[in-house]
């Protein structure tokens, strides 16, 4: 089994991250690995993460040129993963590391994705709650792909998802939607994420909105027919506008056309940029794409397999 554990500015957590998943995976009766993947963290965890694979032949750190985000440096984790069944989750200790034998369980029972679902976060605010069930009901409306409202990117999948998940390269990735999206038996399992054991949350208010358009771009083209209907819908209000101007002026009553003018200007302008900006994202991931730069980099990777190499994906 490989463990896939992204982590960025995570000192406090790697070394109880470490002491609990080791707990939660030595009566399994199989063979694990635990893969950190350092994604260009700026404190001490590439030094602690290189104790740790020196102590420790079952662990291995992925050192990131750069900071790649948190979708990327989890690719980078199964792209190098070993296992017959391969867990991603995040090594803040919000994804509970004693959780992992029942999803083992589920995967040798024939599930190939154990998929888990937070029904709560404690010590989470009220706003955060609402923000992100109305965000699932949203992608969900917009999408074909349906993703369960409080899915996780802690999960396991079989070797054979794995193999199926490595085709897709394109560079915005949302991997909850694209696991959801490969198919394959699947079985979800709730839990209660708990508070971060230390630090903060490295996720800001710009990353979670990309992390949210990512999510939406990724599998829906509605926003574009939106547009278009949208554009319908004004120039239909236009017209009844112009007919409005001439009748008032055939009949003598016309205004100076001041405020008139303004609205229009300002609905239409308003309108224009706001779908723009929207066909701007299309075309700015198309361009992201078409340029077929790696994915991601590595400036370093220890232990597993010996010597630190260099390797680029």
């Amino acid at each position: 089994m490989s463990i896939v554990v992204p982590v960025y500015n995570e000192q406090l957590n790697i070394e109880k991250f470490y002491t609990e998943a080791t707990k939660a995976v030595q009566n399994l009766d199989m063979e694990y690995e635990i893969i950190f993947v350092d994604d260009g963290s700026r404190d001490a965890t590439p030094l602690l993460l290189s104790r740790l694979t020196q102590q420790d032949e079952h662990v291995r750190a992925l050192l990131l040129a750069r900071n790649f985000g948190h979708q990327l440096a989890i690719t980078c984790g199964m792209d190098h993963a070993r296992g017959d069944a391969i867990v991603t989750m995040d090594g803040d200790l919000q994804h509970p590391p004693e959780m992992i034998p029942q999803l083992v369980q589920y995967w040798r029972e024939g599930y190939d994705v154990v998929q888990t679902i937070r029904k709560d976060t404690k010590g989470v605010g009220f706003l955060k709650r609402q923000t992100s069930k109305w965000y699932y009901r949203l992608l969900n409306a917009l999408s074909p792909v349906h993703i369960a409202p409080g899915g996780s990117d802690f999960r396991l999948i079989d070797k054979r998802v794995l193999a199926t998940f490595k085709l897709f390269r394109e560079h915005d990735r949302f991997i909850r939607g694209m696991i959801d999206d490969i198919g394959y038996k699947q079985k979800t399992v709730d839990f209660v994420a708990p508070p971060r054991f230390a630090g903060k949350s490295k996720f800001s208010v710009r990353k979670m909105l990309h992390f949210a358009l990512d999510g939406i771009m990724a599998y829906s083209k509605i926003p574009l027919r939106i547009s278009f209907y949208a554009g319908l819908v004004s120039a239909f209000l236009s017209v009844l506008i112009i007919l409005h101007a001439l009748y008032s002026s055939a009949v003598g009553s016309a205004a100076p056309g001041w405020t008139t003018v303004i609205v229009v200007i300002c609905i239409l302008g308003a309108l224009q940029l706001m779908f723009i900006g929207i066909v701007g994202e299309y075309i700015g991931r198309i361009f992201e794409e078409v340029k077929q730069r790696p994915l991601y980099w590595l400036r370093a990777e220890l232990g597993g397999r010996g010597e630190p190499e260099e390797r680029n994906r």
